[in-house]
């Protein structure tokens, strides 16, 4: 008899479905869809997810641990068991220690999975009891998360729910078409509702033709034209007064800082005609409530903190935070006080390893003088989604690394691997999952069965701990343990969310006062207890105290001479159908995506003789890809964009290990290439 099971889509995602997963008498999954009785799902999932089960079945699965037979790079392995997978592993652990020291000794994750307990608990028990070097996991939201820090003191913003009762609603640097799919019903309520729907973006993808106005600003400089809002703002008096008076810090210094961005320079700046600057002001000084839904693209620039946090200070000059539906929405990760000190447990780690940056791992790599000699990837697929990829590969071809890789699939990464061990998908095993956009905690109970011998993190480390001879009792906390040590708190926000609770509801809307979310109603969790718009913090680190417009380290303005060789602006934002590299063996989705390729503003095309479906080469200092042009009026000039991440032709290719200027985050869309065509 088949039974229906409700899952959680691990995913990197804003939108962290509710899932509904029919399983037959066998015990297979054979259907999975939306939960229609979560408030946020509403019974639909996006492309990628839809087709979740062929991933979870996809022949090249990997079912069992594995060691390298072949040279790296060459995928031949030989199945071993766990007894033998352990044994070795823990071994080449403790000869590294003996060696050259735990620091030697690099874990290597991030997102690939999203759930609370296999995100990080066990893991950082064991490499932080080992004394292994610490990973500085920045490449997604860190520059975000120091500017938003600074300005608000807390990353949480609007109850998305609530953005129906918006009348304005600026979708700056994000297409919720492709990474949001569940941000758009509410998007159409709200316009149903006689909503105003704006989009800033240097791309005009499906949700820019469906605006109301659109803006086709040049990448990175998003700071000026906030920046410039702020002028017309002040000089047409359409300031909420009264509110900055009581919540804004530092109003004079921006109000000083922003006379010197006129309609007429944030044109020259942002390629933007004046005629729209000046109406969206209006529009913003006008219609309220009006809400900012900021994309995470935005900050993966060498510049992206300083744009992030020019933002963020908008909504404060018109008082939108009183009002529901008013304010801006970057993220709402930190709404959920789980318990991470009990889950990490830094009482038992080991002295003070230096830190890595994630986003610098080809020059780690490369380090002759503090060499990384072993390397353990899980949640992650550095080979392709990590900058400089040409670099990294060199990096983990080198015959005095020893790669241990723990993976659903045989990716980029495990080709040079020295040991593969299997992982569980989340339909094979427990744990508890948060949002960063909606406010719903939900638990995931395994569906099926682990296929083959596959493990999560959390046993796979306790399998290793125990190698190791790990004696403390955190060791061998279960996952419900685990899940309800996270739940150990008495946040209010958390009251009533209990692991019983879960299990019976599974998903829960954390709570909070009144009928609707409203995080800064009476003020704000920064030293001054206001908006920040002038940053003691931020001028210790040497940056602005108050926001300005920084040219890109790697643009015409930032290097002209780089300029000159490469005058084309590379963005590579998410594919439609793939998820960076998580999707993209899956037939169906690689089918409709169709084929690696990069958009091209007419003009660039003409002047380099490219025609619409021509094959060219894309290339810089860092390497070189193929792709197939499409010319169009997705881009503006000297802008080019290619949706990624497609493995045998990686646009991390050209990517660069700069870091942004806030929290050493990533600068993936900072990037100039040449563009040509292939003659045949």
């Amino acid at each position: 008899m088949e039974r229906t099971h409700i899952n959680v889509c691990p995913h990197d995602c804003w939108d962290t479905c509710s899932l509904k997963v029919t399983v037959n008498e066998e015990g297979k999954a054979v259907k999975i869809k939306g939960n229609e009785e979560h408030p946020i799902t509403k019974g639909f999932l996006c492309i990628k997810v839809n087709h979740y089960l062929e991933r979870v079945y996809h022949p090249k699965r990997l079912l069992y641990p594995m060691r390298r037979v072949g040279k790296k790079g060459e995928a031949k392995f030989e199945r071993i068991s766990w007894d033998e997978a352990v044994a070795i592993v823990t071994e080449q652990f403790k000869k590294t220690i003996r060696e050259y020291g735990a620091e030697a000794i690099l874990p290597y994750s991030y997102a690939g999975n999203m759930g609370v307990i296999n995100y990080g608990s066990m893991d950082r028990r064991f490499f932080g009891k080992m004394g292994a070097a610490r990973l500085d996991r920045t490449i997604c939201s860190a520059a975000g998360e120091v500017a938003l820090n600074a300005t608000f003191g807390k990353r949480v913003g609007v109850d998305p729910e609530d953005m129906v009762y918006s009348k304005l609603i600026l979708i700056w640097g994000i297409n919720p078409m492709t990474t949001n799919i569940h941000q758009v019903p509410i998007l159409e309520e709200a316009r149903r509702r006689g909503a105003k729907i704006v989009v800033i973006d240097p791309y005009k993808h499906e949700m820019a033709r469906r605006a109301d106005l659109f803006l086709q600003i040049k990448p990175g400089t998003d700071s000026a034209l906030a920046l410039g809002l702020m002028h017309l703002l002040i000089r047409e008096n359409r300031i909420d007064r009264p509110y900055i008076d009581r919540f804004v810090y530092g109003y004079e210094e921006l109000e000083e800082r922003a006379k010197a961005y006129p309609p007429e320079r944030v044109a020259q700046i942002t390629g933007l005609p004046i005629e729209k600057i000046v109406e969206l002001a209006r529009m913003y000084g006008e219609i309220k409530p009006s809400v900012i839904r900021v994309g995470y693209g935005i900050q993966r620039h060498t510049n992206g903190g300083e744009m992030i946090r020019s933002i963020a200070l908008l909504p404060a000059l018109i008082g939108a935070w009183q009002e529901v539906g008013g304010g801006l929405l970057l993220s709402n990760s930190q709404a959920f006080p789980i318990n991470k000190e009990r889950l990490v447990r830094p009482e038992i780690h080991q002295g003070n390893p230096r830190t890595i940056n994630m986003v610098q791992l080809a020059t780690a790599l490369e380090d002759a003088v503090n060499p990384i000699k072993m390397m353990y990837v899980y949640n992650s697929n550095p080979a392709d989604v990590a900058p400089d990829t040409n670099r990294v590969i060199k990096g983990l071809m080198r015959e005095d690394l020893f790669l241990v890789v723990h993976e659903q699939m045989m990716t980029e990464t495990c080709k040079y691997a020295d040991i593969l061990l299997p992982a569980t998908t989340v339909l094979e095993h427990l744990d508890l999952h948060t949002s960063y956009w909606h406010l719903y905690i939900q638990l995931n109970e395994p569906a099926i069965p682990p296929l083959g011998e596959a493990k999560p993190n959390t046993e796979t480390f306790r399998l290793l701990a125990k190698g190791m001879g790990y004696t403390e009792e955190c060791f061998q906390d279960s996952d419900e343990e685990l899940i309800r040590q996270a739940l150990d708190t008495d946040h209010p926000f958390m009251k009533g969310i209990t692991y019983e609770a879960l299990k019976e509801k599974k998903f829960m809307k954390i709570h909070f006062p009144g009928h609707h979310f409203m995080p800064f109603q009476e003020g704000f969790p920064t030293t001054s207890g206001k908006v920040e718009a002038k940053s003691e913090t931020l001028a210790q680190l040497g940056l602005h105290a108050v926001p300005d417009y920084t040219p890109l380290k790697e643009s015409e303005e930032g290097s002209p001479t780089l300029y000159e060789k490469y005058p084309i602006h590379f963005l590579t934002p998410a594919a439609k159908h793939f998820l960076n590299s998580t999707f993209n063996n899956v037939e169906k989705l690689r089918k409709w995506e169709k084929e690696p390729t990069v958009f091209l503003h007419p003009e660039d095309a003409r002047e380099r003789g490219i025609s619409d479906g021509d094959p060219v080469r894309v290339f810089n200092d860092r390497g070189s890809i193929l792709l197939t042009a499409k010319v169009g009026d997705q881009v503006g000039k000297g802008v080019a964009l290619s949706p990624s991440i497609w493995s045998e032709q990686n646009v991390n290719r050209t990517t660069s290990e700069e870091v942004s200027d806030m929290g050493g985050g990533s600068s993936f869309h900072t990037n100039l290439v040449q563009i040509e065509k292939i003659r045949r």
